[in-house]
């Protein structure tokens, strides 16, 4: 019998590329319109949930996440189904190194306290959660990623962007990869627990190996500046965005990786897309690198 999931979020990074995932795999893939507003409706005879609804720019976390959650563990209980929630690394505080299932919940902002008020209200409810936890997210679609929207914002001008030193070690979950990792994890949900802690190992990279990578595809120099942050707390009295950044600026400057012994050991066969391919996902398609160049030239003449 065809399986059937329901995706929250489908044109978000999270919900498109699970949605694809569980399609190609055969799935009937059942969207949740928003409009509509019945979630428990919505996932009437749905065998599994993806999670992907997150307010935009972090708009008013503490009141909009508690909704969702009690929203999604509702739909989940009236249908039985099995919610696949997107994880993030907010839970743990600053603890650089190696972060996996083991690692204590000891968030320090805001936000991360919110996401495991979150976490805990699944674990509590009964319903079957399997959170797939990963670092920053990279989608080849852009779509808001940290790719398009910070690291390659300036690439066509020959400029790479760090939030912190370009030696910082960071994680990052490529989307496609993540949408396969949770249909996998779907179609094995009977053998899993209640409530399931599953890092995702994805890739890690410094801003430094993302240049010289960069670097030998456009066969051109790249410069890396810094994000301004001091704009930031310029225009955190008035911008909602600027002052949740500042929140998580520590996040960009600890050096971490995310541990791979569970998910190896959940999804042996399991097979990522190859690093390269990974890192220059944020390269616009129209980049030319005569076009690369040239900006650089011209900044130098500026000067």
């Amino acid at each position: 019998m065809q399986q059937l999931v329901l995706i929250l979020g489908g044109s978000g990074k999270v919900g498109s590329h699970a949605a694809d995932a569980f399609w190609n795999a055969g799935w009937e893939v059942r969207h949740y319109d928003r409009a509509k507003g019945d979630m428990v409706a919505a996932a009437e005879g749905v065998d599994v949930i993806v999670n992907g609804l997150n307010p935009p720019n972090y708009h008013d976390w503490a009141r909009n996440i508690p909704a969702i959650t009690d929203q999604v563990i509702a739909a989940a209980k009236a249908s039985g189904a099995t919610v696949i929630i997107p994880g993030n690394i907010y839970v743990y505080g600053e603890q650089p190194g190696v972060l996996n299932e083991d690692t204590p919940h000891s968030a320090h902002t805001r936000k991360g306290k919110i996401r495991i008020a979150m976490e805990e209200s699944y674990r509590a409810s009964g319903v079957q959660t399997i959170i797939l936890r990963a670092g920053n997210f990279i989608d080849p679609h852009g779509n808001g990623d940290i790719m398009s929207s910070l690291m390659m914002r300036d690439i066509k001008k020959g400029r790479l962007t760090a939030a912190a030193d370009p030696a910082t070690m960071q994680a990052y979950a490529y989307m496609p990869d993540w949408g396969r990792a949770a249909l996998a994890l779907a179609e094995k949900r009977a053998e899993l627990s209640q409530f399931e802690d599953i890092p995702f190992p994805g890739h890690a990279f410094t801003t430094a190996d993302l240049r010289h990578c960069v670097e030998r595809h456009l066969h051109r120099s790249v410069r890396v500046t810094r994000f301004p942050w001091w704009l930031m707390t310029m225009l955190s009295p008035f911008w909602e965005l600027a002052r949740e950044l500042r929140e998580m600026r520590y996040l960009f400057a600890m050096s971490h990786t995310i541990g791979s012994d569970k998910f190896n050991k959940v999804l042996p066969q399991f097979e990522p897309t190859d690093l390269e391919t990974v890192m220059l996902a944020g390269l616009p398609r129209d980049i030319d690198p005569d076009e690369v160049v040239h900006a650089r030239r011209q900044a130098v003449l500026a000067k």
